[in-house]
């Protein structure tokens, strides 16, 4: 009798598996019988005779032998053969095909027999246990997750031969590029098996020398620093990059080749990059070719373009490329992406800029011709949000400038990455381009990393009088994933006593619109800066909304109530330790505003910007009711440039004025107080108008103040998982202008003792940012360069807070 018949290695009890891998050799996958019944095999074939029928007819009834776990009517189901159906040997080899496709049968025979069509199957065995021996180097964890073999999964042998070779591969990458691993089985009863994977890890292969041939503008070591492939050392057991990888080779050529194109060198080219296998084995030695080339300068830089919409002119003065700078690719891909970002901004979704470059050998220059066109239209098919784990999907949208169905638009899209990174609520945010349903359509990807928004904050100084000062508050910038901003807070400190309740919805009605209330009471105990105390009571309502895409602007209204004490042995009549202006300010008072703000803000980055600026200017009207008339104005800017990324400028300045009107004075605590936090280098309201009658030094705050704040982000040196930053800064300004019945004595004449100047102050130092594991902490060093006789400094400060 004829008979197609297709077999694969079954279970033998002792016999080995062989995988055909030079990785999977014998004993390879070793069976250990574990007291399981033999398993079923098909019958074999009988000899083929010429009497015997041919494998051709009609089926009338198909009947399954050898299945064990699986379902007779599962099996038929996989069948291309029905009942009733003519079958010839063609249709037996599809159904053969059809069922070894499935993974469930190391063995399958078809034969017709009369009218029945037999199908006889071999069961692969269920996997048990998956279990790692040997492994020293990686975690089981690590294997775990690398490997697609799963306890209660289907063996097969190539879904083990993959992950043999998976396995191997984790080793190499980790420097172990003599690890081997052979897969053995155990039986157990009812068709179940271990899988057993039993390492040979083998030793590190570490990294002996890193040598560069033809390198004559940068010396071996400063190449060294470019390449990630680092030499072995025995302090060096913190990184892995010490380990021989091949596929790091590949990174470290083009690593080099942006080392090399940025400084000068559009020639250059890494011509080989080999390992060698030392003599003695316990190594590799490293060897990178270079072909440096010539040094260019930038040549002629144009902007071509048909567009008649886009001004030629003015597309060439957003390049930021002079002829004759040091060529750099990093500047074309900024002029790049700084002329598709104007096309953008000037309303073409769709637009290609493409670069031609024209290197002249003997005048070593290399002319830039931008060329931008109109590129081909594309859609936005689909937005995905991944990594939002606590945020709602719809937090994340609605900072979207871009939605499904909408022409795809370059800029948009990197003002929406902006918004979304501005909220606060993530570490690191990416949008990424996915292939679309159709080749005029693509998918966007918002993938985002979670960062901690509630906080718990301790903040402590430390003052060159030995004052400390501690603070404690609780707040939730994402409530329940949200977007909504909660604080409720309580803080207790020398200085401050607060209890606070805010909440803000920043959406609301469902526009882009914040609104927030707050209700709040504060205790400020001045005695050893003032003379006096206050407690103030009130609540307070905000509008946030829009101007335009880069500017806001802010209306509140706030009603308050405000109490100043003074101990009233100081303000006795007879002998007056303190002014009588002082004096006139206890009592309570109801303090009845509105104000509005603007602010612009054309930063590359809302959080950590390294370009661009911002200003924003804002006023308060109080006496709209109340006991309180004054005009109080305020004006901020900033200025932000990165030299490189660890190395970045700010200049940010701010000033503000308060005045009464209809005859009302401002009084002593509506005035502004600088330093501590607001002037590194000087106490809390350390600067600033003084009373120091009777050898006390009473702060007397200010009408008008004028400070500014150059800072230079410098690298320390430390490896970035350090978490520790630095910079080096300088504060300077001024603070005073009291009215002039607030500077006289008892007699109604100038009172030599009270100190009110515009006197210029400056500090400078250095501040350390370290995101500790208990949470960002900072510290500040001060050196007072000038100050006046009265002023209150300080030499150092630190804070901290811890956030969940």
């Amino acid at each position: 009798m004829q008979r197609s018949r297709a077999r694969r290695a079954a279970f033998v009890s002792g016999l080995a598996l062989l995988l055909g891998s030079s990785a999977l050799v014998a004993p390879g996958l070793a069976l250990a019988q574990a007291g399981a019944p033999p398993a079923p095999q098909p019958t074999a074939p009988a000899s083929e005779t010429p009497s015997a029928p041919p494998q051709t007819g009609f089926v009338q009834r198909i009947v399954v032998k050898g299945n064990e776990r699986i379902e007779s009517a599962t099996v038929i189901s996989y069948l291309p053969i029905q009942v009733g159906e003519a079958v010839d040997p063609a249709k037996i080899d599809l159904g053969l095909k059809a069922l070894f496709r499935t993974d469930l049968f190391s063995d399958v025979s078809i034969e017709l027999q009369g009218s029945d069509l037999v199908v006889a199957v071999v069961e692969n065995p269920i996997i048990n246990r998956v279990i790692f021996e040997g492994n020293h180097g990686l975690k089981e964890e690590k294997l775990r997750d690398e490997v697609t073999v799963r306890p209660r999964g289907i063996f097969t042998k190539s879904k083990v031969q993959t992950d043999v070779g998976r396995i191997i591969e984790l080793y190499r990458r980790s420097g172990r590029i003599s690890a081997t691993v052979t897969p053995q089985i155990v039986e157990l009863p009812q068709k179940r098996v271990d899988l057993v994977f039993k390492i040979d890890e083998g030793p590190k292969s570490g990294v002996l020398r890193v040598n560069f041939v033809g390198n004559k503008g940068f010396s071996d070591n400063d190449l060294r620093d470019v390449v990630v492939t680092k030499q072995s050392s025995w302090y060096k057991f913190f990184t892995s990059n010490a380990n021989y990888d091949p596929d790091r080779l590949e990174y470290d050529k083009e690593q080099l080749r942006k080392y090399y194109r940025n400084r000068g060198y559009y020639d250059f080219r890494v011509i080989s990059a080999v390992a060698e296998l030392a003599p003695d084995k316990n190594g590799f030695v490293v060897n990178y070719t270079l072909e440096e080339g010539l040094k260019y300068k930038f040549g002629k830089v144009d902007v071509e373009t048909e567009l008649k919409k886009l001004n030629k002119d003015v597309l060439k003065q957003l390049v930021p490329i002079h002829s004759g700078d040091v060529y750099e690719d990093e500047k074309i891909e900024a002029s790049t992406d700084a002329l598709t970002f104007a096309a953008g901004a000037a309303g073409f979704a769709f637009v290609d800029v493409r670069p031609r470059y024209t290197p002249n050998r003997e005048t070593k220059t290399v002319d830039v011709i931008f060329n931008v066109k109109e590129g081909p239209r594309v859609y936005i098919d689909r937005i995905d949000i991944v990594g939002n784990t606590a945020t709602l999907d719809y937090v994340i949208r609605r900072e979207m400038n871009v939605a499904e169905g909408d022409a795809y638009n370059r800029a948009l899209v990197d003002r929406s990455k902006n918004q979304i990174k501005g909220l606060g609520f993530f570490k690191d945010v990416t949008i990424d381009e996915t292939p679309g349903s159709a080749p005029d359509r693509t998918g966007l990807q918002v993938k985002v990393e979670e960062q901690p928004t509630g906080e718990l904050s301790f903040s402590a100084g430390y003052s060159s009088v030995d004052q400390l000062v501690l603070d404690l508050g609780v707040s939730q910038r994402n409530f329940r994933g949200r977007g909504q901003n909660v604080r409720a807070r309580v803080s207790v400190g020398s200085l401050r006593q607060q209890v606070e309740f805010s909440f803000t919805e920043p959406r609301y009605l469902g526009r882009d619109l914040a609104a927030g209330v707050d209700l709040y009471e504060y205790k400020y105990d001045l005695t050893d800066y003032s003379a006096y105390a206050t407690n103030s009571v009130g609540m307070g309502l905000r509008l946030n909304f829009p101007l335009t895409l880069n500017s806001r602007m802010s209306t509140n209204y706030t009603l308050r109530r405000d109490e100043v004490k003074i101990d009233s042995s100081l303000c006795d009549p007879a002998a007056p330790i303190i002014s009588l202006s002082l004096c006139a300010q206890r009592g309570q008072f109801l303090t009845s505003l509105v104000g509005y703000g603007v602010r612009l803000d054309r930063r590359n980055d809302p959080i950590n910007p390294t370009r661009g600026y911002y200003g924003e200017f804002s006023q308060d009207f109080a006496g709209l009711g109340g006991d309180v008339k004054y005009i109080s104005s305020r004006l901020g800017a900033g200025w932000y440039h990165g030299f490189s990324k660890s190395i970045i400028l700010s200049v940010v300045g701010e000033g503000g004025y308060i005045g009464g009107w209809s005859g009302d004075s401002v009084r002593i605590n509506d005035r502004f107080y600088k330093g501590g936090e607001t002037f590194r280098g000087f106490e809390t309201a350390g600067i600033g108008p003084r009373d120091t009658n009777l050898g006390r030094s009473d702060s007397l705050g200010g009408k008008a103040y004028a400070i500014g704040t150059v800072e230079l982000m410098v690298p320390t040196g430390l490896p970035e998982q350090y978490g520790i930053k630095a910079a080096v800064f300088s504060d300077f300004g001024t603070l005073g202008l009291l009215d002039k019945r607030d500077k006289l004595n008892a007699a109604g004449v100038r009172d030599p003792l009270i100190y009110d100047n515009l006197a210029l102050r400056a500090s400078a130092g250095l501040s350390i940012f370290w995101k500790s594991p208990m949470g960002p902490i900072r510290f500040d060093f001060s050196h007072v360069l000038a100050k006046e006789t009265y002023d209150k400094t300080e030499t150092f400060k630190f804070s901290t807070s811890t956030r969940f």
